[in-house]
């Protein structure tokens, strides 16, 4: 499935958007939080076999700087605010203690960055399409 595609099935149903972009960051600290940062790229790293909230929030804070920790309920709800905007997929599975979820990429990282200019200039088009058009 194709980055526009998948941008396309969302938009409908898109809440929210928790990739907010800051001008004064650069590269994926424009829309991320470090924290976020890492677990797309522990995800990226793993995207057959993905990762549940546990695996993520293990790998999250062995790369966030000694003394900082992220709580595993931010990393729940920031896996499941990227599944609601087409960033993430999952699956289900059944072990100990129930269910769990199981998160995979939908994009790798360049198909993420594709997907954060589609969503950027989708905004534009429908905040400032006059002055959007001149400039393109």
């Amino acid at each position: 499935m194709r980055v526009s595609d998948i941008f396309k099935e969302n938009v409908g149903r898109r809440k929210h958007m928790p990739l907010k972009l800051d001008l004064g960051k650069k590269g994926f600290n424009l829309v991320l939080k470090p924290y976020q940062i890492e677990a797309m790229k522990y995800l990226w790293a793993n995207p057959e076999e993905g990762g549940s909230s546990r695996d993520v929030y293990v790998a999250v804070n062995e790369m966030l700087d000694p003394g900082s920790s992220i709580s595993r309920a931010s990393i729940i709800n920031l896996l499941n605010a990227l599944v609601d905007d087409g960033v993430l997929d999952y699956h289900e599975i059944t072990g100990k203690g129930g269910h769990r979820r199981i998160y995979k990429p939908k994009f790798d990282e360049n198909g993420f960055k594709r997907f954060i200019a589609e969503t950027a200039i989708k905004k534009l088009k429908e905040e400032f399409p006059n002055e959007l058009r001149e400039l393109l």
